[in-house]
C-alpha cells in the first residue's frame, strides 16, 4: 500500500508517518511538505534514509507538484494545514490558500489519479462552541459533546477554512464518487509540536522560568488527545472507515487550560506565580469536546493514553530536546 501523507514534516504528520512505517511493514510513504515554520525535516531526521519513505519538498497548492507525487498512490492522508487560531485572526490569507485551495488541489489530483481513499484530517473546532460547563464537572459523562451530526458553526478564520475543506471533501464524494473520509480530532499534544501551541508553549516557558501567558480566566475547556492515539485513529479510518463518513477522535480528557498549566508547573516543580493572565483571544471558544462513539463502534478505536502519563512524557520530551524547540522558535 502506497500512502501520500501531506504535511508529513509537521507535528501530527511526522508522528503519523513514523507510526505508519512502524505499524505497517509493507507500507510505502511519500511525504509531501512545504516546510513552513511549523514543519521541518528535523522532525523526520530519523526516517529520511528509510527506503520505504520518500520526502518531497513541495506545496499542496501547486497542481503540477500534486499531479506528479500522487501518481500510483493508494491512500492520501491530508495533514497539511495552517492551524494556529491566533495567526488566522491576524491574517487569514495563508489559511484560505492552504486549507481551502490546497485541499481542492489535492482532491482534484486524487480524482484524476483514481486513488483508493482520501482522508481529510480536520478539527473539532469546525463545530463551534459547546455550552459552558462548570470546570469542576468537566469530566461528567452526561455533559453535551459534539457528534458527527452536529451542524458546523466555525467561529474563527482558522476553523472556517477547515469547515470549508470538510464540505469540499464530502462534496467530492457525493458528486464525483471519490472515496473520501473526514476525521475531526480534539486538541493534540505530544512530541514535536511547535512551541506556539498551549502545552509546548507553557512547558518551554516554565523550563526557562519565564512567565506563562494564559488567555483570560484560563477556564476554557479542551478535550486532550495524545498524538499517538490520533495516529491510530487515522490509520483505522484509512483501513476500515466507510466512504463519505465523518469520524470524531477525542481523548475523553476534558481539562481547563488553567489546570493543564498548573499540572505542567507541578511536574517541573515551578511556582504557580509564573502564570500571567493576559487579554483573552478574540472570539475565544469556551469549550470543545467530541463524542467518539462512532469511531469506537465502527473502527474499534478508543484512546489508550492517560492524560497524566502522556503529559509527563511530553514534558520530559521537551526537557530533553531543548535544541529542537529553540530551533523551532528561531525559524518562526
Amino acid at each position: 500500500m502506497r500512502y501520500l501523507v501531506t504535511g508529513g514534516a509537521g507535528f501530527i504528520g511526522s508522528n503519523f508517518v513514523r507510526f505508519l512505517l512502524r505499524e505497517r511493514p509493507n507500507a510505502e510513504v511519500v511525504n509531501l511538505d512545504a516546510l513552513s515554520y511549523a514543519g521541518n525535516q528535523g522532525n523526520i531526521a530519523d526516517i529520511l534514509d528509510d527506503p520505504r519513505h520518500v520526502f518531497i519538498h513541495g506545496d499542496i497548492c501547486d497542481p503540477d507538484t500534486v499531479g506528479r507525487v500522487i501518481e500510483g498512490i493508494d491512500v492520501v492522508v491530508n495533514l497539511a494545514a495552517e492551524t494556529h487560531v491566533d495567526r488566522s485572526i491576524n491574517s487569514d490569507v495563508d489559511f484560505v490558500q492552504t486549507n481551502v485551495v490546497g485541499v481542492a488541489t489535492l482532491l482534484s489530483g486524487a480524482l484524476d489519479s483514481r486513488v483508493q481513499r482520501f482522508i481529510q484530517v480536520s478539527t473539532d473546532e469546525v463545530y463551534g462552541e459547546l455550552p459552558w460547563l462548570n470546570p469542576e464537572d468537566c469530566d461528567a459523562s452526561n455533559s453535551p459533546r459534539f457528534t458527527e451530526e452536529t451542524p458546523l458553526g466555525p467561529r474563527s478564520p482558522y476553523s472556517a477554512t477547515k469547515a470549508a475543506s470538510d464540505h469540499l471533501t464530502l462534496a467530492y464524494h457525493t458528486t464525483h464518487g471519490l472515496d473520501a473520509i473526514v476525521t475531526r480530532c480534539s486538541n493534540n499534544y505530544g512530541p514535536n509540536q511547535h512551541p506556539e501551541k498551549l502545552i509546548p508553549l507553557m512547558i518551554t516557558h516554565a523550563l526557562q522560568d519565564r512567565h506563562l501567558p494564559l488567555y483570560g480566566d484560563g477556564l476554557h475547556i479542551r478535550d486532550w488527545i495524545h498524538v499517538t492515539d490520533h495516529c491510530r485513529g487515522l490509520l483505522a479510518a484509512a483501513e476500515q472507515g466507510a466512504p463519505g463518513r465523518v469520524y470524531n477522535f477525542g481523548g475523553g480528557t476534558e481539562r481547563t487550560n488553567l489546570s493543564v498549566v498548573e499540572d505542567i508547573l507541578e511536574i517541573l516543580d515551578r511556582p504557580k506565580e509564573l502564570i500571567r493572565h493576559v487579554q483573552d483571544r478574540l472570539g475565544h471558544d469556551r469549550r470543545y469536546a467530541v463524542d467518539s462513539s462512532r469511531a469506537k463502534s465502527e473502527l474499534g478505536w478508543e484512546p489508550s493514553t492517560k492524560f497524566s502519563e502522556g503529559l509527563l512524557e511530553t514534558v520530559d520530551w521537551y526537557a530533553t530536546n531543548q535544541q529542537w524547540w529553540e530551533n523551532s522558535n528561531s525559524s518562526d
